[in-house]
């Protein structure tokens, strides 16, 4: 009798005590295939990205691809590249043909541009119906665009492959890039340390704001590139996620969140998707993790990386 009781008692605290938090986020990589980066050929960090997510032990990523990319001078073996990608189990999807911003064109052209992107990916292993955004932008401040192109995607059955976490990777490697071209020395360790450091930051930053707009932790996407900073060092990103209580899950899971289904109305529809919903709820500034503002990220990396004076 008193066992049972006691048995009783344990099960109920167990079953009242808080959930425990959750803090989990899919990893994706947007304009595969790429050309030659600051340090690896395109095979090489190809080869790279797919060992270390395997170090990682990184079940599956999404690679978000631009056909366009393959008439670049050292693109023809990129086809392959994206095979290799899914047949390491990861999982492609659409990001435009030629990588246009929406504000530049009509949305009838960008469709067509989707559409172009669409027949090079049609019957490939690994695909899945989402399309990015370029650039992230919507449509900006003109709603009839935005409207006229979620309207397009409803009708091709492809759903937005939003992100709501974002640390600008893509200028981090621009700036390698230059620096290399320059002649400029490198800290390679203070690289590693800083592209690392940035996108922990960022998650950390989306998981505060996700709480504030949302009262609770949706799956997390984070937008990373396909570079030459992600063949070295993905796999120490990951390990430092794991560090901070982060479960890499796979893009499959975080495109399940109810999130998914929100169509935030902004007054400027560009960006990361918890953003748009923090601002659609009035939640006050910052919605914009900070070194996601070139102004300061910039001097940060000639600081850190390069060991220049402000």
């Amino acid at each position: 009798m008193i066992r049972r009781l006691m048995v009783a008692m344990l099960t109920l605290l167990v079953a009242s005590a808080p959930a425990a938090a959750q803090k989990r986020i899919a990893l994706t990589f947007d304009d595969a295939p790429r050309a030659r980066g600051p340090f690896l050929t395109p095979d090489e960090r190809t080869e790279r990205i797919i060992a270390g997510l395997r170090k990682a032990k990184v079940r599956q990523a999404a690679f978000f691809v631009v056909p366009g990319n393959l008439s670049a001078p050292d693109g023809a073996g990129g086809g392959r590249r994206i095979a290799a990608y899914v047949k390491a189990g990861h999982v492609i999807a659409n990001h435009s043909f030629s990588h246009p911003a929406l504000k530049s064109m009509t949305a009838e052209a960008y469709l067509a541009d989707i559409d172009r992107a669409s027949a090079w990916l049609m019957g490939r292993k690994g695909l899945r119906p989402w399309f990015r955004f370029p650039f992230l932008d919507e449509g900006g401040t003109d709603k009839a665009k935005r409207d006229a192109v979620r309207a397009g995607l409803a009708a091709r059955k492809l759903s937005n492959g939003y992100v709501t976490v974002d640390g600008s990777d893509w200028s981090i490697e621009n700036l390698t890039a230059e620096a290399r071209k320059t002649g400029e020395p490198i800290d390679m360790d203070a690289l590693r340390d800083l592209y690392v450091e940035t996108h922990v930051e960022s998650a950390e930053f989306s998981d505060r704001l996700a709480k504030q707009a949302l009262g609770r932790q949706p799956v997390q996407v984070m937008l990373l590139h396909e570079t030459d900073l992600a063949a070295y060092w993905i796999a120490d990103l990951v390990a430092a996620l794991r560090s901070r209580g982060w479960e890499i899950v796979t893009a499959d899971a975080a495109y399940r969140d109810p999130i998914a289904q929100a169509q935030p109305d902004t007054a400027s529809a560009q960006g990361n998707r918890l953003e748009a919903i923090a601002w659609e709820k009035g939640v006050p500034a910052p919605r914009w993790y900070e070194r996601n503002t070139l102004s300061i990220a910039i001097p940060l990396y000639r600081q850190r990386v390069l060991h220049k004076t402000p």
